[in-house]
């Protein structure tokens, strides 16, 4: 088995409400109308990511501050003035809104929020709750209101109760909302003098966002900041998909401590990589331990941290573990240009430094071409003979401190197969590293070949660093080999992902397949089935399966033996039969009428003492030649029916290795899949072995996906194990299969 089923989305389950009859959300009303439009997949899901116009949450033209207070000492006078502050920034009018109050800062105060002078775009509440304001809020046709107050999902089942129905009440209210437990990052100052793209920041804890944020003192904009809280209603992905549409933003940074909705998310994905911008994320719960603190924090579901991976990873999102990591992937990705060739080069003073870098830029997958004998010939007119150029370059330090430097920086961005230069330094060297600073600084600046430098020094104040480095648009600084490598290793791997990103949604099936009405027939709900009725589901859908013969006598064994054609296999079936070969249920390599006869005995005693019910006993096609692989179906708590392949038989429990994906996906990320598998090197045929037919195991895998989208909910578990893949061109057969119905 695959494992163990968990929840489901809920914009599918939103959609079987209406298939029921019940009576619907809002939200319902308008995916059932989608449907029409054929806006949904043919599971009852949206296709396309619904972007919410947040002009006027970040550019109000009016503010309302419910509960603001000028009292000295009060907390309220602290937020109260810092939004009094953002609005005169933002050229907003701001009221503020207490039931006894004339005044606030000079302000008039409203005693409500019927009284307000004019309807307003945002509403921040700085109420212990805000419940019984998002009705008031709505008559008065807010857009949107922020929510600071505490005590929500994030304390457990009490506080996830009022989240609900905090929920219930915005939903109900028509407006938006951000938070509860949210703070005031999204009213933070931006610097409004720094050029060129921006980097738009959402966080679910606010404090975590701050190495981003002041990315600005080192001359790096950002744009926006929303600090998403629990998501009551604004979500990450809701952001995503605005900020993704937004001209000046570049990269999108995101620190994520669980996922409201894993659909929402992936469509949110789509859109950003739709326009070519990326995402940088770190995502919380790659640990048990890390997992129950992101949910005792947030009070989500952070979901299985192998699914969430490839998920990111199918939609392009970088997946990076540490804050210093987003926020130098993210501040490269939003201001390098695209790479003209993905070779890199290391450039170095030292021997030793460009060796060590290159072992660690190798081992991360980066592509350090070795330059052609013409430019080592070049770069030896200035660089010393007995020193290496090939890649990485050692001028050995002098050549630095003069007219050289320059010319050996110019010759190696001027190869075409050299996309990036980077010159690790490890530590200040004055007059050296501060000449060598500024011809990379000039250099940078002629050419559309990526920079980088890093500068290794601990302390971080000399000049060439803080004025030469820094003051530079072009060069992207680093502090550490390892955050260069890693930001360096995305911005290369983005640019090829967006250049042939087509989106899985736009294929995705919209109307049931011939197979799904035959496959319906077939179910059992809330049932295991049987391997005969299982791999009668696969062959619904047009995977191949071994002859067979489903008897429930010793003779008519015989007969299905003879008709399959010896040797045979024969298994005991049954509904609620699991693992067959642990209690002795299978017998293989059957020849003779005889052996049919003792086997069919011999299964039917060791059901009967075990007390397990059969339909009968299969009697089937022997098959031997070919590698063993798996195929599954499962469910993700966020992202709904997963597809996993690997290594079949019993190398499936003992090396853990498969590879997941979420539906929708075309065949380049089946075949993606099985890239990523260690074993993969069997599939081409090892120790002399042919190569398998992997465009069948392919096209297997995309049927079992057909059957997660059109099945959805209704298939909690499907297993393939082993699907027996054969030679090249000999197509593969499921030789057994594991369902279970919900």
């Amino acid at each position: 088995m695959l494992g163990s089923t968990h929840g489901t989305l809920t914009t599918h389950f939103r959609a079987r409400v209406v298939a029921c009859g019940e009576e619907p959300h809002a939200a319902v009303h308008s995916m059932t109308a989608a449907a029409a439009e054929g806006d949904l997949d043919v599971s009852g899901r949206p296709l396309h990511a619904t972007v919410p116009d947040l002009d006027r949450f970040f550019r109000p033209e009016s503010v309302a501050v419910i509960g603001a207070s000028d009292a000295e000492g009060r907390p309220r006078t602290g937020i109260t003035r810092q939004l009094v502050a953002w609005a005169e920034r933002v050229g907003a009018r701001l009221h503020p809104v207490h039931p006894t109050r004339e005044s606030v800062f000079g302000r008039p105060c409203s005693p409500s929020v019927a009284d307000l002078p004019e309807q307003v775009d945002l509403a921040v509440l700085l109420v212990g709750d805000p419940l019984p304001v998002i009705e008031e809020l709505g008559q008065a046709k807010v857009k949107f209101a922020v929510a600071f107050a505490s005590g929500f999902a994030e304390t457990g089942e009490e506080g996830a109760a009022a989240q609900a129905r905090l929920a219930a009440a915005v939903e109900r209210s028509g407006l938006r909302l951000l938070g509860p437990n949210t703070n005031l990052n999204a009213f933070e100052a931006f610097r409004d003098d720094l050029d060129g793209p921006a980097i738009a920041l959402i966080t679910q804890s606010g404090h975590q966002g701050r190495p981003v944020y002041t990315l600005q003192e080192l001359g790096v904009r950002l744009s926006h900041w929303a600090p998403t809280g629990n998501e009551a209603d604004l979500e990450t992905a809701d952001f995503i998909s605005y900020f993704s549409q937004r001209p000046e933003v570049g990269a999108i940074a995101c620190y994520v401590e669980g996922l409201k909705d894993g659909r929402s998310f992936l469509l949110a994905a789509d859109r950003a990589a739709r326009a070519g911008v990326p995402v940088v994320a770190v995502k919380v719960g790659r640990t048990e331990t890390g997992a129950r603190t992101a949910a005792s924090h947030t009070g989500k579901l952070t979901g299985a941290d192998q699914v969430v991976d490839a998920a990111m990873r199918q939609f392009g999102v970088i997946r990076v573990d540490g804050l210093d990591e987003l926020q130098d992937t993210a501040a490269l990705l939003a201001r390098a240009r695209k790479p003209q060739a993905d070779g890199v080069v290391v450039y170095s003073i030292s021997g030793g430094t460009g060796a060590h870098f290159s072992d660690l830029a190798t081992g991360a997958g980066l592509k350090l071409p070795t330059l052609s004998e013409e430019k080592q010939r070049e770069l030896h007119e200035w660089i010393p003979g007995y020193l290496n150029v090939a890649n990485p370059v050692d001028n050995g330090g002098h050549p630095v401190g003069d007219w050289r430097g320059r010319k050996i920086i110019d010759a190696i961005l001027a190869d075409p197969d050299v996309g990036v230069l980077i010159c690790p330094i490890t530590g200040p060297f004055p007059p050296m590293s501060d000449r060598l600073a500024q011809d990379l600084v000039d250099a940078a600046e002629t050419t559309d070949k990526l920079v980088c430098v890093v500068w290794g020094s601990p302390v971080g104040t000399e000049d060439a660093y803080r004025t030469t480095l820094l003051g530079s648009s072009r060069v992207a600084t680093f502090r550490t080999f390892g955050n260069c490598i890693t930001a360096v290793k995305a911005y290369l791997d983005h640019h090829r992902f967006a250049a042939s990103y087509r989106s899985p949604f736009d294929e995705a099936p919209r109307t049931p397949s011939p197979s799904f009405r035959k496959a319906q027939a077939l179910m059992r709900p809330g049932h295991q089935l049987s391997e005969h009725a299982a791999k009668q589901l696969l062959r619904a859908y047009g995977i191949r399966v071994p002859r067979e013969q489903l008897v429930t006598s010793a003779a008519a064994a015989v007969r299905a033996a003879g008709l399959v054609g010896f040797p045979v296999v024969m298994k005991a079936s049954g509904a609620r039969l699991a693992h067959k070969t642990e209690l002795g249920l299978v017998k293989v390599g059957l020849t003779s009428a005889s052996q049919v006869r003792d086997a069919y005995r011999e299964l039917t005693d060791i059901a009967r003492y075990e007390g397990i019910e059969l339909d009968g006993v299969l009697v089937c096609q022997m098959i031997e030649r070919g590698i063993e692989m798996m195929v599954g179906v499962t469910h993700d708590a966020l992202f709904g029916p997963t597809v996993t392949v690997g290594l079949g038989g019993v190398l499936v429990e003992v090396l853990h290795d498969a590879a997941v994906r979420v539906p929708p996906f075309g065949e380049d990320q089946a075949r993606a899949m099985l890239g990523e598998l260690r074993g993969r090197a069997l599939l081409e045929g090892v120790r002399g072995g042919p190569p398998v037919d992997v465009d069948a195991l392919v096209e297997v895998v995309l049927r079992v996906q057909r059957m997660a989208l059109e099945l959805g909910d209704d298939l909690a578990e499907l297993d393939v194990n082993p699907l027996m893949v054969l030679g090249r061109g000999q197509g593969a057969v499921a030789l057994d299969a594991l369902a279970v119905c919900r």
